[in-house]
């Protein structure tokens, strides 16, 4: 089986659990550390034909962070392309599942089942918190409507304010991010890096949660750790 992956939490699931299915990764898949593999550009704007020198059996990708006319022309040369859905946490475990087994992993592997566990028992979050979630700025974006990230965070006791916003990462002008008063500003470390010096300034007064990009977005083997971190994270920040 030659696999190459589009996306950076199934690169790593599929790098850990099916050693030397993968053939390709884009320049976006860092995980695991050290992965020796071809690279094929970015997540949005992969090399097609990169792809296809490849002689892939199977391409793997997600419906938003890749873009359909790409996965048409691998289909359109003959390349099987599966297309996961993750919106929610469980969806991620039904949709790792799909595409290890359809990857060769002979069996449901230890670290899917552990970061299950870890979200099926998790502890006491105490008042729920209304926080906003930027994910960019110039221009400002927030996390909106139906995304994985946000139903991470409501399982972790935090409301962010655009869970109903018509779009699903809407951009928001900062001088109405700062006017909603929200308990909490979660800042995390992808798509855009923000940092102790790049991002809190802009939101004087508002206590304000650094927290691992890939805790928050990845749905691999990071799930099993990221409760753990995120909670962290998130209780430092309101104390």
């Amino acid at each position: 089986m030659r696999v190459v992956s589009l996306v950076p939490s199934l690169t790593e699931a599929v790098a850990r659990t099916v050693p030397g299915a993968l053939a390709g990764a884009t320049d976006w898949c860092t995980h695991p550390t050290g992965l020796d593999v071809a690279r094929v550009g970015g997540t949005k704007n992969p090399r097609t034909d990169r792809v296809l020198s490849l002689a892939p059996d199977l391409v793997v990708a997600n419906e938003e962070e890749n873009r359909a006319p790409d996965l048409d022309a691998l289909r359109a040369a003959g390349v099987e392309v599966l297309v996961t859905e993750v919106r929610t946490v469980p969806q991620a475990f039904t949709e790792l599942d799909r595409v290890l087994t359809a990857c060769g992993a002979p069996s449901r592997p230890r670290w899917l089942d552990e970061a299950e566990d870890a979200w099926s028992d998790l502890p006491e979050t105490g008042p729920r918190v209304t926080a906003v979630v930027p994910i960019w700025r110039r221009p400002w974006m927030v996390l909106g409507r139906d995304t994985f990230a946000g139903d991470v965070l409501s399982r972790l006791g935090v409301d962010h304010l655009h869970a109903r916003h018509a779009e699903r990462y809407p951009r928001v002008p900062v001088e109405e991010l700062r006017a909603a008063r929200p308990g909490l500003v979660v800042l995390p470390d992808e798509p855009y890096r923000f940092t102790a010096d790049d991002g809190p300034e802009a939101f004087p007064g508002l206590p304000c949660a650094l927290v691992d990009g890939r805790c928050l977005t990845w749905y691999g083997p990071s799930l099993a750790e990221a409760p753990r971190v995120l909670g962290a994270a998130l209780r430092a920040a309101l104390r």
